[in-house]
């Protein structure tokens, strides 16, 4: 693979990147002193895809999350209510204990470091999925129509536009014909024909295990901003398909099932017949799948992570079973079994 040329200025980009980043840490800290009486010990939590940025203030026995989201990249008030639409659906997400979302900041209850992507293994996995599949239909039970902004069809369509831009065109460095962009375009069509037909709910976006706490009660839920109304199958497929971690397929269908019969039990709007939700599911799951391997390649390139360029065979690997199945998207074989140059 080839790696994009640096920037001549890129040192001097990235020096202003990091002042710019060091002031609004320093103006957290005030802003959080402003609040809490007395001295506090500060650590780095976690930097995310986002321009988001997570820090742990801790005073003796207690601690809170504070959190750097410029406003000119981060919807502060967007967090805060999806935040309270998840505690009245009885999930466990951060407390907002105080935000100011001209400057950026919030302070949020710490529901701890433990993710189940740290912890899950062949023993608690059951435990662990079952906790995460009840919060889940807690959450698509809850929903209601005009709350959360539509994940319409036009939405779907951008994100996987990202395939084309940065895993075409910038990892596998090809040009498309005019054939090739029509045959791919209808063959997103196809999964977009499929998405837009099934009834909405509420959608975390990013309910993965990186995203979910080992915390009391489980799981604690985080990175919910981008909450969406949308297909049922788009979380389900998050959390079984997901983006740092693969399963065996028996147990995976295990666990999609138990998902489908609470469901069905509660009548949510999933496909009655379980080879239609399984072909939902794969269908949704490639239209994220397709989002991620552009979206992972613009933040290992455009951002300077290089770090997700790791996980594309991950996404390959779940795309190809999907692109064989249906010969609608027998364009697509080619690009996921090209390697980059």
């Amino acid at each position: 693979m080839r790696t994009a040329a640096r920037p001549r200025n890129a040192s001097r980009i990235g020096l202003l990147v990091n002042q710019v980043a060091d002031l609004r840490y320093e103006q957290l800290v005030a802003w959080f002193a402003a609040r809490i009486d007395g001295s506090l010990a500060w650590e780095t939590v976690s930097a995310d895809a986002s321009r988001r940025r997570y820090f742990r203030a801790r005073q003796g026995e207690r601690s809170w999350i504070a959190v750097d989201a410029p406003p000119e990249y981060e919807n502060v008030e967007a967090f805060v209510r999806i935040a309270g639409l998840l505690h009245a659906a009885g999930l466990n997400a951060p407390e907002v204990l105080d935000h100011d979302a001209t400057h950026g900041f919030m302070c949020l209850s710490d529901l701890g470091d433990r993710t189940y992507l740290s912890v899950l293994d062949e023993d608690n996995a059951d435990a662990l999925f079952g906790a995460a599949i009840g919060a889940l239909l807690d959450w698509q039970g809850a929903s209601r129509p005009g709350v959360l902004p539509d994940y319409d069809r036009a939405t779907f369509a951008r994100e996987m536009g990202l395939f084309k831009q940065w895993y075409i065109a910038g990892e596998l460095e090809h040009e498309l014909s005019m054939r090739d962009e029509r045959a791919i375009d209808a063959a997103f069509d196809f999964i977009l024909d499929r998405l837009e037909a099934q009834p909405p709910v509420y959608v975390h976006r990013d309910y993965m295990l990186r995203n979910l706490m080992i915390c009391h009660p489980l799981p604690g839920v985080l990175d919910f901003q981008d909450a969406r109304y949308g297909p049922a199958t788009y979380d389900v497929a998050s959390l079984f398909r997901d983006a740092f971690i693969s399963w065996p397929a028996n147990r995976v269908d295990g666990w999609i099932r138990h998902y489908w019969d609470g469901a069905i039990g509660r009548e949510l709007p999933v496909a009655n017949d379980w080879s239609v939700f399984c072909e939902d599911i794969a269908l949704t799951g490639a239209q994220r799948h397709l989002k991620i391997l552009g979206l992972f390649v613009r933040i290992a390139r455009r951002d300077g992570k290089p770090q997700y360029a790791a996980d594309l065979d991950r996404f390959r690997n779940y795309l190809r079973p999907v692109v064989t199945s249906f010969d609608e998207l027998a364009p697509l074989a080619p690009f996921i079994e090209a390697s980059a140059s």
